[in-house]
């Protein structure tokens, strides 16, 4: 007779829609509780708490513990990571080259360099140029990324019997832990990108140097899929390592890491993407043009990520993140002024009789 009481998984179609829906989840609902002022009544005042944000994370919680429960953690941990990396960069990425190539008259004016920056000019090699070979190898080099990720977690709990690297579980991140490891998180790989790109991939002395200067410094201008373009021990150097062992050090939780690492996916896709009209003047924008800078300049400054350290050493090319700080501020000063002007008209008065 059958067991009423035995727990069943979900059906397949059920697990195959979870799978699909995780990677949106996992950015909105987490991102939802975190970035409203309902969050924080949600801490600290629950009763007064938003319905909807609250309803949000319920049905969030389910989705993920079903995921959870019906999935071994180790999949659901690799499949994540690389839907992460499919929607927030591979294909963003595709979708840039698409657009530099099907539509190269518009796309050479949205580049800071022009028509000799798009993917497929004549400076590039046309058509038949190396644009197919960088998007393989940096293709492959994100799948390095996943299967290192996968050999460090089997390594972890199947051979040394310990701990995950990545907290996985049921239950669900606060936000303001989730802060904290995003903001700590960030600053340490902007630490380990500045070391290891300064000291071991330009390095004189450092057997990288040429592998790295010989595949990624070939390009001058970028575009996204440059981001991830270089020698395999190279990207495990400059793009794996400094991302990965912040998460690894603090030991995120599983939601934290794939937050995280879409964040460091759109960076990386619009860094690299030689665009010269961005979401964000400020972030995104000084990111992009330091970034050209230094595969301009031959790798003699600018190695960080966001700029922070190469400003703390001294080595930053051109505008350093301090003088786009200064930028954005006149910017917002200057769009403040324009609003108080379209709004600020004075009523006219009556004349008294």
């Amino acid at each position: 007779m059958m067991n009423l009481f035995q727990s069943a998984q979900p059906p397949l179609l059920d697990r195959a829609w979870l799978a699909i829906r995780y990677p949106y989840d996992i950015v909105r609902n987490p991102l939802d509780a975190l970035l409203s002022i309902p969050a924080l009544s949600f801490l600290l005042i629950p009763t007064f708490s938003s319905y909807s944000t609250s309803l949000n994370l319920l049905f969030f919680y389910l989705t993920w513990s079903t995921l959870i429960l019906s999935n071994s953690p180790l999949k659901v941990e690799l499949l994540g990571t690389l839907a992460i990396r499919v929607l927030f960069y591979l294909l963003p990425a595709c979708l840039f080259l698409a657009f530099d190539g099907t539509t190269p008259n518009i796309a050479a004016k949205a580049k800071e360099h022009g028509e000799s920056a798009l993917p497929m000019s004549e400076e590039q090699g046309g058509r038949k140029g190396r644009w197919w070979k960088i998007t393989l190898v940096s293709t492959g080099n994100v799948l390095l990324g996943v299967a290192l990720q996968s050999c460090i977690e089997l390594l972890f709990t199947n051979v040394l019997h310990i701990r995950s690297a990545l907290r996985i579980s049921t239950s669900l991140p606060m936000p303001w832990g989730i802060a904290i490891d995003l903001i700590r998180g960030l600053f340490l790989r902007e630490i380990l990108s500045y070391i290891l790109h300064r000291y071991v991939l330009h390095h004189p002395d450092s057997p990288l140097t040429d592998y790295h200067t010989s595949w990624q410094h070939t390009i001058t201008a970028p575009y996204a899929f440059v981001a991830n373009y270089d020698h395999p021990l190279a990207y495990v150097v400059h793009v794996f390592l400094p991302t990965y062992l912040p998460a690894l050090l603090f030991r995120f939780h599983l939601l934290t890491y794939h937050m995280y690492l879409a964040i460091v996916s759109l960076e990386e896709t619009f860094a690299y993407s030689g665009y010269n009209v961005l979401p964000s003047g400020l972030i995104l924008g000084g990111i992009a043009r330091r970034q050209e800078r230094h595969l301009m300049g031959e790798g003699k400054g600018n190695y960080s990520c966001l700029g922070i350290v190469d400003f703390v050493a001294g080595t930053s090319l051109g505008e350093d993140v301090m003088e786009d700080l200064a930028e954005e501020n006149n910017h917002v000063q200057e769009r403040l002024k324009g609003r108080a002007k379209r709004g600020g008209r004075k009523p006219k008065s009556r004349s008294r009789s």
